[in-house]
């Protein structure tokens, strides 16, 4: 991930097209070549008309199905988009979404009046939060949620969503990556979470649609979009293609603990139990970690680290911020025991470490 640079939406990655160049070329000859050969054509045009059709029926019975079911919020810092979570008027968005508000404005797609809402509470860690209607209007449709152990690469997805306050706007493109760890940056008022087994979509994601629903074929939820690349070597301009969307497993674990308890009450995320900050070496560059102070019986504490040390790696992944150190812990999981490197006044040592909760 060091190749992506985030600030709640990423850096661009300039991916050849000689393959997908080469691809159309030989069909386009090939149908060519055979353009004498009586009856050919007139069959692969039939059956590429009713592909068509099918997949465009799809479309339009996948948007019926699920746009109703996708909001607008109205925020004191802009709009941003939402998923009607249960009959209940609970909705769950991003977290860099409801800022620092506490109410809302709601837009729902049954064409009322705007709604009233109230933030039930907010999980940064995650970039997730949920708000509850104040009154919940008749026909309000919660979404239907899918499974992220179902989600492949290649899959077509629709992103629903109010991109730039263009309420209602869907995007289409394919699951191009799974398991993406992705950190954001909390400038434009992202977060700074690092989240870890994001779904990579083609499917444009622009500002307004984060909160909002990737959806697949079934009518089904499988992402929030989070994050859309941008890179800043072309002062920070979109890179098409490149979206992410968190998982709709953890979108589900953390809606339900909001809920039922008000928080979150069980993360399912690692941490060493520290505060730290990024230190430089010698060359001016990141060189590490240095705890500025350590948890008193959290995991650090108890595998003997101490304030002062500084960590430059997690088992064989090779920390130099704090960022890195985020993304090296993103997939591990409380009680995994892991081989922090860190040096002790100039010198290197090793201590196996039980992680703990975030």
């Amino acid at each position: 991930m060091d190749a992506f640079q985030f600030r709640g939406r990423a850096r661009r990655l300039l991916l050849p097209l000689t393959a997908g160049v080469c691809a159309i070329a030989l069909v386009s000859g090939c149908s060519n070549a055979d353009s004498d050969s009586p009856g050919t054509e007139p069959s692969n045009s039939a059956s590429a008309t009713r592909t068509a059709d099918d997949l465009q029926s799809d479309y339009q019975t996948v948007i019926k199905n699920v746009l109703p079911s996708v909001v607008q919020i109205q925020t004191s810092e802009g709009l941003g988009s939402g998923i009607v979570y249960d009959t209940k008027g609970h909705i769950v968005t991003n977290a860099h979404v409801v800022g620092n508000d506490r109410t809302f404005q709601v837009t729902v797609a049954t064409g009322e009046k705007v709604q009233n809402a109230s933030l039930v509470a907010t999980y940064p860690d995650q970039d997730l939060a949920v708000i509850k209607l104040a009154n919940v209007p008749a026909g309000l449709k919660p979404a239907k949620f899918g499974d992220s152990q179902k989600v492949e690469v290649g899959q077509i997805v629709l992103a629903m969503g109010s991109p730039l306050g263009l309420s209602s706007s869907v995007t289409q493109g394919i699951v191009s990556a799974l398991g993406r760890t992705v950190s954001e940056s909390r400038a434009g008022g992202g977060t700074g979470a690092t989240i870890a087994n994001m779904v990579q979509t083609s499917a444009a994601i622009n500002p307004g649609n984060s909160g909002g629903a990737l959806v697949n074929l079934n009518s089904e939820v499988i992402g929030i979009p989070t994050l859309a690349a941008t890179d800043p070597e072309l002062g920070g301009s979109a890179a098409p293609g490149i979206g992410f969307a968190i998982p709709v497993s953890m979108v589900k674990t953390v809606a339900d603990q909001i809920i039922k308890s008000g928080r979150v009450t069980d993360s399912g995320r690692a941490a060493l139990n520290i505060t730290g900050r990024t230190v430089v070496g010698d060359n001016l560059q990141p060189a590490g970690v240095a705890l500025v102070s350590v948890t008193k019986g959290g995991a650090a504490d108890k595998a003997g680290l101490r304030p002062g040390d500084v960590i430059t790696g997690i088992d064989d992944q090779p920390v130099a911020t704090i960022t890195s150190l985020s993304e090296a812990l993103a997939s591990d999981k409380p009680g995994q025991k892991v081989t922090v490197t860190c040096l002790r006044n100039g010198a290197e040592k090793t201590v196996k470490v039980t992680l703990g909760e975030i």
